[in-house]
Formats: structure tokens, sequence, C-alpha cells
């Protein structure tokens, strides 16, 4: 039985336990936001950086998508992650874009 919700944050967390991750300590998180073109990347790379996290703006080689990588480096607190993923998108929204997901390589 799942610890939590079930919906895509807690299937997520349920796969970290699954891979072995220690989710009672910190890790990096790293938290996805699909945006519209590098200069919106850039703009919102540096809002999220205030909120603590690193960031980074790529281009898919194949699809040719944008995305804003955030990393945070956070418990994964099933509360914590729907607040943090909330702030994401509240400012990728301004600029027409939106989150899409979390992952992680494990603890730090």
């Amino acid at each position: 039985m799942s610890q939590f919700p079930n919906d895509a944050t807690g299937d997520t967390l349920n796969e970290f336990k699954k891979n072995g991750f220690d989710i009672t300590k910190p890790m990096e998180i790293d938290f996805f936001i699909v945006i519209p073109s590098e200069e919106i990347g850039e703009k919102i790379s540096k809002e999220v950086k205030r909120l603590g996290c690193k960031a980074s703006v790529e281009q898919d080689d194949v699809t040719k998508e944008w995305t804003c990588y955030c990393t945070n480096t956070m418990i994964p607190f099933y509360d914590d992650i729907i607040k943090f993923e909330e702030d994401l998108n509240n400012i990728a929204s301004q600029y027409g874009g939106y989150t899409d997901g979390f992952g992680s390589f494990g603890n730090v």
C-alpha cells in the first residue's frame, strides 16, 4: 500500500522508494518547466533562482522543445513537492510556460 496519494506526484515518490532512495533525507530534485523559447526560459530561470534552486535552460535535440530545469535540494515530502511545483507554475504561467513533473537521481 502506498503512503502517498494516488496521483502523479505520489506515483513519482513511490518510484523513488522503489528505486531505493531514502526519502527521509535530502535529495536533489529536478523540476521541469515547459517553455516557449530560450529567451523566455532565461527570464523564468532568473526568477526561479530566487526560490533557492539551480536552473538551466535546454532545448531537446529531437523535438526542439525548450525546458527550464530547476534543481532544488530538499527532503521529498509530498506537500512540499506540491507547494514547490505550485510556486514554479505561478512563475512559469506568467510567461506562457507550465510545470511538467519532476525526477531525481537520488540522495545527495
